[in-house]
């Protein structure tokens, strides 16, 4: 991605802010990222660069919302076996 070197100024009526708002909270992510986002997926890059290279990264991080997500146990045991297998030389 480029650097942000653009200052936009918008003015939202409550519901579409709201809207935002919620899926920003969900993700995680600010509403200026969710925001870009939705220009990225709207607008695309017809020449296929960081648009692209974006959507195939959201793609490889979606989850569905009713599969969870790995926690902090699984990832210390995951971290764990792969140690593991470097020692025995697997």
């Amino acid at each position: 991605m480029s650097v942000l070197e653009r200052r936009l100024q918008i003015l939202l009526d409550a519901a579409r802010y709201e809207r935002l708002a919620a899926e920003a909270e969900r993700s995680r992510r600010s509403v200026a990222a969710v925001i870009r986002e939705a220009i990225d997926l709207r607008f695309p890059d017809t020449d296929g660069g960081a648009s692209a290279a974006a959507g195939s990264l959201l793609a490889l991080t979606a989850t569905p919302d009713d599969a969870p997500g790995e926690g902090p146990a699984e990832l210390k045991d995951a971290y764990a076996a792969a140690l593991d297998a470097k020692v025995d030389g697997r």
